[in-house]
């Protein structure tokens, strides 16, 4: 009897304690969620010739060149600098790039934008970035657009193997060619 007395007080305290143990706390959403874009966008193509990860942050009544300044290198997007994954050789704004992935930088500025793919990994912001690291820098040609876009968006449109890279924020679209 008190042996099963014992089980059960044993039992019961495991389901306490273990409630207890897994327990999670998960935060809340982030006020620049991530988001993914890839090309071709359907998810079910998985032969992909390129997919950027990135955050999206929001403007808020501010300026995109407040956020985004020119003539300074920029992470594109908030948070971690955006990655993007070419997952077979591209030339990207007219340079060959080999597969891979790579860190994703920006200049902006008023009539073309510089984009630039880095060897960095892991990075925060462009805090840390280096030119050394850079493996092209492209030019991208910036368009206005018709409304205002809230939150910065990556897009992609194309055929076959021969897209353009959309990025779009506030008035502004940068366009860059990428052919597989």
């Amino acid at each position: 009897m008190k042996k099963i007395i014992f089980v059960r007080v044993v039992l019961i305290l495991t389901v306490l304690f273990s409630n207890q143990v897994t327990a999670q706390s998960f935060a809340g959403l982030d006020k620049s969620p991530m988001d993914v874009a890839a090309y071709p966008s359907s998810y079910r193509i998985s032969d992909k010739l390129v997919k950027v990860i990135y955050s999206r942050p929001q403007l808020r009544r501010r300026s995109v060149i407040k956020l985004a300044p020119n003539d300074k290198v920029w992470r594109t997007g908030a948070n971690e600098a955006a990655e993007i994954t070419f997952y077979k050789d591209v030339n990207f704004g007219g340079k060959e790039v080999k597969s891979g992935t790579y860190t994703l930088f920006t200049i902006p500025g008023d009539k073309q934008w510089t984009v630039i793919l880095s060897t960095a990994k892991n990075v925060w912001g462009a805090y840390s970035y280096s030119e050394l690291e850079d493996v092209v820098r492209v030019s991208a040609t910036v368009s206005k657009s018709k409304k205002s876009i809230e939150a910065f968006s990556i897009a992609f449109n194309g055929q076959e193997n021969d897209a353009t890279m959309y990025l779009g924020w506030g008035k502004l679209i940068v366009s860059v060619p990428v052919k597989g």
